[in-house]
């Protein structure tokens, strides 16, 4: 497996914020560390197959937080305001990876490089704060045992991420 040292940089930097996007937020966010790979090194086409290879879209993972949360029909209105903040963050996410894909590979100098994993990490955190105080109030309307519940989805898919990933680990 190849490693890049911006590659280990971002992974560091967004650790906390890919898992808590990627628990309620889009398929691309997750990806984003494969998109921002120098080109010569993985080329569009293996980027969507990556992407392709995903178990959920966007939906499913709404469909499937919403039963794994057992959200009620009193909690719908907060839900809705949840899943709408994942679909924003989806389609910035999307617009990004549009962007990076129309630049021609041998175009993009080092500095446009860091450029474009700066802007992948700003939106990370931009929907991220958008994406917590929607959940919050979804989170503070909750029943005690249903918080638990909510606390548990979010460990466990913390360390399904981890398995598949491996532990972040500090670049020297």
């Amino acid at each position: 497996m190849l490693t890049f040292i911006p590659v280990m940089t971002l992974r560091r930097g967004l650790t906390l914020t890919c898992l808590g996007a990627a628990v309620l937020g889009s398929p691309l966010i997750a990806s984003a560390q494969t998109m921002a790979a120098p080109a010569s090194h993985t080329s569009s086409m293996a980027r969507r197959i990556a992407y392709s290879a995903k178990p959920e879209t966007l939906d499913q993972r709404i469909n499937s937080l919403h039963a794994a949360l057992k959200i009620t029909p009193t909690q719908e209105a907060d839900w809705a305001k949840v899943a709408e903040v994942m679909r924003r963050n989806d389609s910035d996410m999307r617009k990004l990876v549009a962007d990076r894909e129309a630049r021609v590979p041998h175009d993009l100098s080092a500095v446009d490089d860091l450029k474009t994993y700066q802007s992948f990490t700003q939106a990370h955190v931009d929907g991220l704060k958008d994406l917590v105080v929607s959940f919050e109030t979804l989170y503070a309307a909750m029943p005690d045992d249903q918080k638990i519940l909510a606390d548990h989805v979010f460990a466990k898919y913390g360390r399904a991420r981890v398995a598949i990933h491996g532990p972040t680990r500090a670049h020297s």
